[in-house]
């Protein structure tokens, strides 16, 4: 879209939620515009704010405008890094896309492995950003805008920080949860066609179609997965989904998925994946599913466990530092600790292969939350890749250093941390960004309203509280007919798909790490693969 004196051009990617109000107070200061969109609202903000309206907006977005007076680009990412954006400056060419495989088809970027982007798909089952899989593609950060100009492309400029948000809270609680919550999802429901949801059978998928009941929705049609090899087990969503749906008066459909459908789908899984992922097989198929349905937008609880301490992490993570962290400071503790363990206790190095990285990586926050949530450790990655490309991948990628900056500022708090690390590493790298290619293979829109950055902003006072389950029971208790007390105290088990008894064979659920691992190798040789098959520049 150009602007209506033509000096602007934008593409953008996503939506602006509070776009309405935005456009009411240029309005107000003498702004015309010609469309009802969100898109020419933000031609207009930059046009006359520059890089500072970036803070005003709530929304998931990547965009880039061209000034053609100034001629220079503008390019920018949503905080949390919901949409994503990657580019190549190559040869004194500028290039940037929604998806690394659309760079891939100028001959002129190579196709030689990033050594970090390899490492970091090892270390964490998916690339951690800036990296990607290619030397010569990066991805712009969340919270982060960059210009180009004929002088070149600058450094990404980081503009939000969720690590700064909870450090700079206080202790201010001057509404009540339920209104934030309430106010997000009312937010996501602004679309020009009907808003579906996800519905898992856990509280946060449960408690966003009580607060879209509430927010006046009247009809809402919500898709379940359900899976024959985990019938009758506890992971299986189906039984606890249904009576939510009929709690909530839900048009509830459940979609059955088995081997056979995912044997038929790999290739096309993997052809929309774009950057390696073991993950985003479940919101492949839950995508599919509404898709079927006639549905565009959907509801997801993406970012519940995040913001809510939901995940085990929020306990282990802290002890792990705290209880482990002290043997870290004996003399080469990690080599010899790791050979003490081998020695004399190899059953449980081979049951908890993690367990050899206690003596070494839990000195640290960053240290001990690498060792919570990594699928290989650094020591452990000859294994898996070639060593030389490993050392060099480390050495570019700094794991360490970069997951601390992270909490930095520190957040100041045991759930402030363990909240900025989720939700910085894991939900940003993998979660996000799974939901977006799986969502968008299908023509789906996937919102994300516990994911938004005014929300945090508002709950981050809160934070100090949310110990043993508090959050999601806040959450749980926000809708105003609650989320039933049988769904909030179950134990947690995630949103799962049985890849690993499709792998193997095996009709029941079997947790297998090496099935798992299986799977992480499987994805890499496609990907390296399907790399060495495109044309050389």
């Amino acid at each position: 879209m150009h602007s209506i004196d033509r000096r602007h051009a934008i593409v953008f990617n996503g939506e602006i939620y509070n776009f309405r109000a935005l456009k009411a107070d240029l309005e107000a200061q003498g702004h015309r515009f010609e469309t009802h969109s969100d898109t020419e609202v933000l031609l207009r903000l930059y046009a006359v704010h520059k890089e500072a309206m970036l803070p005003l907006l709530r929304g998931m977005f990547a965009l880039a405008i061209w000034d053609e007076e100034e001629q220079s680009l503008f390019l920018a990412r949503d905080p949390y890094g919901i949409k994503p954006l990657y580019y190549a400056d190559v040869e004194g060419c500028f290039r940037f896309a929604s998806q690394v495989k659309a760079l891939l088809v100028d001959e002129a970027i190579s196709r030689a492995p990033s050594p970090a982007g390899l490492t970091g798909f090892h270390l964490f089952g998916a690339i951690p950003e800036p990296f990607t899989l290619y030397r010569d593609i990066r991805a712009c950060p969340a919270g982060a805008w960059l210009r180009v100009d004929s002088s070149g492309a600058g450094a990404p400029v980081h503009y939000s920080s969720i690590a700064a948000v909870i450090a700079g809270a206080g202790s201010r609680v001057p509404r009540k949860l339920r209104d934030h919550f309430q106010e997000s999802v009312r937010h996501h429901l602004v679309a020009d066609v009907e808003v579906g949801a996800f519905l898992s059978g856990g509280v946060d998928s449960s408690a966003l179609i009580g607060l879209m009941r509430d927010c006046g929705q009247e009809r809402i049609r919500a898709v379940t997965l359900g899976f024959e090899e985990f019938a009758g087990q506890a992971n299986d969503e189906v039984p606890r989904a249904r009576e939510i749906a009929a709690l909530y008066g839900v048009d509830h459909h459940v979609r059955m998925v088995g081997a056979g459908e995912f044997a038929d789908d790999v290739d096309a899984i993997f052809d929309a994946m774009d950057q390696p992922s073991v993950d985003g097989i479940n919101t492949w198929f839950i995508s599919k599913a509404c898709r079927e349905h006639g549905l565009k937008v959907a509801l997801s609880g993406i970012g519940g466990d995040e913001l809510l301490a939901g995940y085990s992490t929020f306990a282990s993570v802290p002890q792990t530092h705290r209880l482990a962290g002290p043997l870290t400071r004996l003399p080469y503790a990690g080599p010899i600790g790791r050979m003490l363990l081998r020695t004399l206790a190899p059953g449980l190095v081979a049951r908890n292969p993690k367990v050899e990285g206690l003596f070494g990586l839990s000195r640290s926050w960053a240290g001990s939350y690498l060792l919570r949530r990594a699928v290989l450790l650094p020591f452990q990655l000859d294994r898996a890749m070639d060593p030389a490309m490993a050392r060099e991948g480390l050495e570019e990628l700094r794991p360490l250093e970069r997951i601390a900056e992270t909490i930095d500022p520190d957040p100041g708090s045991d759930v402030g941390r363990v909240c900025a690390l989720e939700s910085s590493n894991y939900m940003r790298n993998q979660l996000l960004r799974d939901a977006d290619w799986a969502g968008m293979a299908h023509s789906l829109e996937i919102r994300v309203p516990l994911v938004d950055f005014t929300l945090l902003q508002q709950i981050a006072p809160h934070l100090t509280r949310l110990s043993g389950g508090a959050g999601k029971a806040m959450l749980a208790s926000a809708p105003s007919i609650p989320v039933p007390a049988a769904i909030v105290n179950r134990a947690k088990t995630g949103f799962a798909v049985p890849v690993s008894e499709w792998l193997s064979g095996t009709s029941r659920h079997v947790p297998d790490r090496r099935a798992s691992r299986q799977w992480a190798l499987q994805v890499m040789d496609r990907y390296l693969e399907s790399a060495a098959a495109l044309p050389l520049g």
